[in-house]
């Protein structure tokens, strides 16, 4: 495999809170920190894309974020998302051909002891080497098509959508 690309969109793992109103800022990514403290076994490069909450990510983002992976010359992607729209990122990005696409995120910041991120960004470095091309979602240590995955909110987690 050559070269992991690794693209952040900001989202609840780079996220900072500074008090008890939930006041926070998209820090900066943590993915790249936390896989070089887990010293990986594969090269990878992290681009920046943006810092939002996925709530306010518009379909000029989404765009931003179709035409940075369709035209890099890496097969294999991992876009770090916020949990709210990353599945409407992820079905936005099924034209990409290819390429072997896996969106993971947090549903607790990365900075967080109690954090998810590292457990969801291992099981999406384990996807996107061993699936085949496609856009992918990695969360709550499964594996969906993007059409067959829902967030439950109430639940705090992914599952299968029942309507597929």
């Amino acid at each position: 495999m050559n070269k992991l690309l690794i693209v952040t969109t900001g989202g609840t793992i780079d996220k900072i809170y500074f008090d008890d109103m939930s006041d926070y800022q998209i820090g900066d990514p943590q993915i790249g920190q936390i896989l070089k403290q887990l010293q990986v076994g594969f090269d990878f490069e992290v681009k920046a894309l943006m810092r939002k909450d996925s709530l306010h990510l518009t379909e000029e983002d989404r765009q931003l974020i179709h035409a940075e992976v369709a035209s890099s010359k890496a097969t294999h992607v991992l876009i770090t998302h916020g949990t709210d729209s990353m599945i409407n990122t992820a079905l936005n990005l099924a034209d990409v051909p290819n390429k072997t696409i896996v969106l993971t995120g947090a549903l607790n910041p990365a900075r967080f002891h109690d954090s998810d991120a590292v457990f969801n960004i291992g099981c999406a470095v384990g996807a996107v080497h061993s699936l085949p091309d496609g856009v992918w979602i990695a969360m709550n240590g499964c594996i969906w098509e993007p059409r067959k995955v829902r967030k439950n909110r109430g639940k705090n987690r992914f599952e299968a959508n029942p309507d597929t």
